[in-house]
């Protein structure tokens, strides 16, 4: 959508996992080093955790697209599974067939399948999104499947990656065992508001194709401030601020911007109300929503445990983008909080600075000037589309005009012809008739 408005070549806050957006910020830096560590020393069991939207399968992304071709990877992301399921998904993610098959000879299959790549050079890594909701039996299952191995080294590798709520799963006293074998651990915290602002600005240089654009730091800290440096978050209010600036034809984005875009995606229920009428200082608790989850407590150098904002679906992100309401209050005196009508739920009203009134939503108006707009770009296309036709047709006839030129015998010019003799001429003849100037014809 607006992508040529800021000389994108494609959005560079969406929410799906690509390696090449992938800032390389110290935690998640630090993150890739564990996972690299423990794949090449082959560790045991590999556990990686973070909040949900913290990057942590864009990591794995990362992870697997740099990991060597002497690896074979299965990757499991449907965890809901009993432990026989998760057992035969691991063997079709191998291209192993369980069909029909009892327990046993399923785990005979896989211990011959580990055998040969082994015996081909090759290492084995299974890797396991959203581990959080294993059961613990489907848990102990890979416990058992880690005692496949050689006198030297494990057969088989298995990454746990999950919510914070994976630790204690697996600090259960039945999974003792299993909690023995784990050998890398890491645990991601969110962003700090230096990292937010790179992070930010990093996207948008990655995806511009012209003049990079580029978010002040006055805008990356309220960012930093309403999304608890969670990269998921930063996403969806930094991709929010890009169509909201596209339909007020804004190519800066300042504070006050920020603030519109966040009291809107508030009013539309995409991120929880924030009833704070200003951030609060670093290492204090804002006041919690209820919708909101607390977030387990990160790593010890982390800040206190705040709300963290729930997963956004991009469908219904990008609807309420497109029918969002008013902007906040005027910026003088920056926005103010949000109380949603009792007749009208989640309808979003305009703070008057002078006075109490309220002003009348204008969510239409932009509504209307943004589909205007991309009438206008599709109209312009079309323009574009038809004057590349032309010329390619007149282009056509061109060469067609020259190939039929080039096929065309040459006339003789009629000097040339004068001086040319017949077969039955002689000398005397033809000499003659030059010095008399008579014509061949």
């Amino acid at each position: 959508m607006y992508e040529r408005f800021y000389q994108l070549r494609e959005r560079p806050f969406a929410l799906s996992p690509d390696p090449d957006y992938l800032y390389p910020s110290r935690v998640h830096q630090e993150a890739l080093d564990y996972l690299r560590y423990g794949l090449e020393s082959q560790a045991g069991f590999i556990v990686i955790t973070g909040e949900i939207g913290s990057g942590k399968t864009t990591l794995l992304q990362t992870l697997l697209r740099n990991v060597d071709s002497g690896t074979t990877v299965g990757r499991i992301v449907n965890t809901m599974l009993e432990p026989r399921e998760l057992l035969e998904t691991i063997m079709i993610d191998f291209g192993l067939d369980p069909a029909g098959k009892s327990k046993p000879l399923l785990l005979r299959d896989l211990s011959q399948y580990l055998v040969d790549q082994r015996l081909a050079g090759r290492n084995v890594l299974v890797v396991i999104d959203e581990a959080q909701n294993l059961s613990l039996g489907a848990l102990e299952e890979l416990r058992m499947l880690s005692n496949l191995e050689t006198e030297k080294s494990k057969l088989l590798q298995i990454v746990l990656v999950g919510q914070p709520n994976l630790r204690d799963k697996l600090a259960a006293p039945e999974l003792e065992q299993l909690r023995q074998r784990i050998t890398v651990s890491y645990h991601l915290p969110p962003l700090d508001a230096d990292e937010t602002g790179n992070y930010i600005n990093h996207r948008l240089r990655r995806a511009a194709t012209g003049a990079p654009l580029e978010f002040p730091r006055e805008a990356t800290d309220l960012i930093h401030a309403r999304s608890r440096g969670v990269p998921r978050i930063i996403n969806v209010i930094c991709d929010a601020a890009l169509v909201f600036g596209y339909a007020e034809e804004r190519r800066t984005f300042d504070a006050g911007t920020i603030a519109e875009v966040l009291t809107e995606l508030e009013a539309t229920g995409v991120l929880p109300a924030n009833r704070d009428e200003k951030a609060p200082a670093a290492g204090a608790t804002r006041a919690e929503d209820p919708a909101s989850r607390p977030a387990a407590p990160p790593a010890a150098a982390s800040p206190a445990p705040v709300a963290v904002a729930p997963a956004v679906n991009p469908a219904s992100a990008a609807v309420a983008q497109r029918v969002s309401p008013a902007p906040a209050a005027a910026r003088g005196v920056g926005p103010a909080p949000y109380e949603a009508p009792a007749s009208t739920g989640a309808a979003a009203v305009r703070a008057n600075a002078a006075a109490a009134t309220m002003a009348p939503p204008v969510s239409t108006a932009r509504v209307t000037a943004l589909d205007e707009r991309e009438r206008h770009l599709q109209q312009r296309e079309r323009e574009l589309a038809e004057q590349r036709r032309v010329l390619a047709e007149e282009y056509r006839l061109l060469r067609a005009r020259a190939a039929a030129q080039a096929a065309a015998p040459v006339a003789r010019p009629a000097v040339a012809a004068r001086f040319e003799s017949t077969p039955r001429e002689g000398f005397w003849q033809w000499l003659k008739r030059i010095m008399l100037g008579v014509s061949t014809s």
